[in-house]
């Protein structure tokens, strides 16, 4: 009897933990939204980590791991801001199932250069490049479709679980791609991609959405796109989130372009190798972002922010720093942990602090942040690596980060306040 009153009282907890953690899977429309897309995700992970091995086997250049993503980068510069402005004029729905629809075709036609043989390094730079003009216009509308899924005080709790979805194909894809690259080769992972891409088109069909009126275009693009610029601008809080993401994004990040090199140079491995470290690496980041989907509407997201602005670049030090396989798994495990909890708290504050009318526009500058600057790191970083190896490369972008991170505790302590 005493086993069962145990069990009568752990239930409960139980439960009501589980409910909070998942609460936003409550709403059908997004629960739809988090299927689909989970679906997509593992095929677009396949597809990065496949091509980022391709690219280093066809060239044997960490370089040229650059070149990729900095030509997957460059539309975010000319198009991402004007995105956002067009996420807050137009059914963000529409849009995203346009831009979805272009990026199955992309994947397609990789496919298809791949299994004919046909494929080259500039074929991977141009279709690199027109997937950044895709994801420049899909990024905000993504980011500010969330707020149409579920109820305001859910908000938070649906970005956390989008990072969740996100991590769980970081944590997927790559491993899977390791094992088909190794088993049928990189254009088995483009089709694999592409066909993923039926989910998230197929459940966006599906949702009930509560009819959007019109909006009245009285000013230019031009004109909202500098209202948003303005507003960022002159909002301290914002501002600062900004600041730390786009930070990280340019040099913290810089590692992940190097992960295939990486792999193959310091560890001595293969394209199996590869998907294990990007894995171990999404298993971190997972970690977190169920943790923080955990914790409810907890009021100290300023802190949690901080403990991840010193996590992830003093493990990526510590990473630079060892050469072990297993080691470096368990270390890129702490190194996603903290990436996670910094980005998702980063977001979760903006989009708590802004307003609704700017929410596009704002979250296409947060957005740029993170595709904009990543590119121009992995520019960076693969010209760097190329002349001094891929373990200093991580330690001078980790090194940085974490300065910046000191700064924005000593100079401004109000963002570890923040609720």
């Amino acid at each position: 009897m005493a086993d069962v009153s145990v069990q009568n009282r752990i239930a409960p907890g139980v439960t009501a933990r589980l409910t909070r953690t998942f609460a936003a899977l409550r709403y059908e429309n997004y629960r739809l939204w988090f299927i689909g897309q989970l679906g997509s995700l593992v095929g677009t992970w396949m597809q990065s980590t496949a091509e980022g091995y391709l690219v280093f086997q066809l060239t044997n250049s960490p370089a040229y791991l650059g070149y990729v993503g900095f030509a997957a980068g460059i539309p975010s510069w000319i198009f991402m801001l004007f995105g956002g402005v067009v996420a807050d004029r137009f059914p963000r729905r529409n849009l995203i199932i346009i831009t979805q629809s272009v990026m199955m075709l992309l994947a397609f036609t990789s496919a298809t250069l791949t299994f004919t043989h046909l494929i080259q390094p500039w074929h991977i730079i141009i279709l690199a490049f027109i997937l950044g003009i895709a994801n420049a216009f899909d990024a905000p509308a993504r980011q500010a479709f969330v707020l149409e899924l579920v109820q305001r005080e859910d908000l938070g709790n649906a970005i956390a679980l989008n990072s969740t979805m996100f991590q769980m194909a970081t944590v997927v894809g790559p491993s899977v791609a390791g094992i088909t690259y190794a088993l049928a080769g990189p254009a088995w992972c483009f089709t694999i991609n592409g066909i993923s891409f039926l989910a998230v088109i197929a459940a966006l069909w599906r949702m009930k959405l509560e009819p959007t009126p019109p909006k009245a275009r009285t000013r230019s693009a031009l004109t909202e796109l500098r209202d948003g610029l303005r507003y960022v601008l002159g909002h301290s809080v914002i501002r600062t989130l900004i600041g730390v993401a786009a930070t990280t994004s340019l040099f913290g990040l810089a590692f992940v372009t190097l992960i295939p090199a990486w792999a193959v140079t310091i560890l001595h491995g293969d394209a199996t190798t590869n998907g294990l470290l990007q894995s171990a690496r999404g298993l971190g980041a997972l970690t977190a972002a169920l943790m923080i989907a955990s914790l409810g509407r907890f009021a100290w997201k300023g802190k949690l922010m901080t403990v991840g602005m010193f996590a992830f670049p003093i493990s990526l030090i510590i990473f630079a720093n060892v050469n072990l396989l297993f080691a470096s798994l368990a270390i890129l495990v702490c190194v996603g942990w903290g990436f996670m909890v910094l980005f998702n708290m980063a977001n979760i504050l903006i989009q708590q602090s802004v307003s609704d009318e700017l929410r596009g526009r704002v979250m296409s500058i947060y957005a740029l942040t993170f595709f904009g600057l990543m590119p121009l790191g992995a520019l960076w970083a693969g010209f760097f690596a190329e002349h001094f190896g891929e373990p200093a490369t991580i330690m001078l972008g980790a090194g940085i980060s974490l300065v910046f991170g000191m700064f924005v505790f000593w100079k401004i302590p109000q963002v570890r306040k923040l609720q």
